[in-house]
């Protein structure tokens, strides 16, 4: 049922049972393999970012009234809170999950960046997108779990040294990558004339006034600039390690 206001905060399973047990394995994890503070604070920064993305009215108004609201949740879910997550590991954690193959296979940039890539488009499907919406209950977890699961091993390779050991440049290479193939998505939404999501043209009421399409211009435009200025920072961050390498700054 939903809720009599679209800023209704509210807690559901994410919040409730999977934010809690993330903090537990980081928790045991910490005190098996010690961590630093700076990672214990971006460990602590990933679990801020999913409740807020879980627990804040922006995913109520993303679940019920506004596609800028859902989209926003999504790339908190798929970029913001795994790069944290990902930091937030200490050499010996990544050491000890890179001794396994599939994990290796899995982190590997020609594996992680088309899972990472092909949750985007294909959650973003009219027909599937709208089917999860419909679905709140199995689909839409399965999709939020898809972001934060695929943004987990595409950024493995860009943050962590083991398996992959990639060079300044070849991190730098990923992330921009990264950046020109996620672009479309954001940019598809923000220029296309109709909106395509029939879940958001019939939501009520009216959450800002917005029309469907302006929401949904809104949406890409925000999702496309969110993307750019997160990858360009960490393409940008990798190139200058790469010129550092080379002697050339």
């Amino acid at each position: 049922m939903i809720a009599a206001s679209p800023y209704t905060w509210q807690a559901d399973v994410d919040t409730t049972l999977v934010v809690p047990a993330l903090l537990l394995v980081y928790l045991f994890l910490a005190a098996r393999f010690g961590v630093s503070r700076r990672q214990a604070a971006r460990a602590a920064g990933s679990l801020a970012l999913l409740s807020v993305a879980f627990w804040s009215p922006i995913h109520h108004l993303g679940l019920h009234y506004l596609l800028s609201a859902h989209l926003l949740q999504n790339v908190i879910l798929a970029e913001w809170a795994p790069f944290l997550a990902v930091a937030a590991l200490s050499a010996p954690m990544a050491l000890t999950a890179s001794r396994h193959r599939l994990w290796r296979l899995l982190t590997h940039p020609f594996v992680a960046l088309p899972l990472w890539l092909g949750g985007y488009y294909v959650w973003h499907i009219p027909l599937i997108y709208d089917a999860a919406l419909h679905h709140q209950s199995i689909l839409i977890h399965l999709e939020h779990a898809w972001y934060f699961g695929s943004g987990i091993l595409f950024w493995w390779a860009v943050v962590q040294d083991e398996p992959h050991r990639l060079r300044s440049v070849h991190r730098a290479a990923y992330a921009f990558a990264a950046f020109v193939f996620a672009a479309p998505v954001g940019l598809l939404l923000a220029l296309l004339p109709k909106p395509i999501y029939g879940y958001y043209v019939a939501a009520r009421p009216r959450v800002w006034g917005l029309s469907p399409l302006s929401d949904q211009e809104i949406a890409g435009v925000t999702m496309a600039a969110e993307q750019a200025t997160m990858l360009f920072a960490v393409f940008a961050v990798w190139f200058r390690r790469f010129l550092a390498d080379e002697g050339a700054i």
